[in-house]
């Protein structure tokens, strides 16, 4: 269900503001482009930006 909201923002995103940083993860900046790539190869990275971002209420 994350994963479809995510996908729905970023969807709606303008181009120019996937390449800003979203979420902070292990320390290291997470753009919208990042977190997509991660979020599709369904990787563990990926599952810990779904957290944060539903956690923040972003998606």
């Amino acid at each position: 269900m994350d994963k479809e909201r995510f996908f729905k923002v970023y969807a709606n995103l303008p181009l120019n503001v996937r390449d800003q940083v979203v979420v902070v993860l292990d320390g290291e900046p997470i753009t919208w482009r990042v977190a997509n790539l991660e979020i599709v190869e369904d990787t563990e990275s990926g599952r810990q930006i779904l957290e944060k971002l539903a956690n923040l209420e972003i998606i």
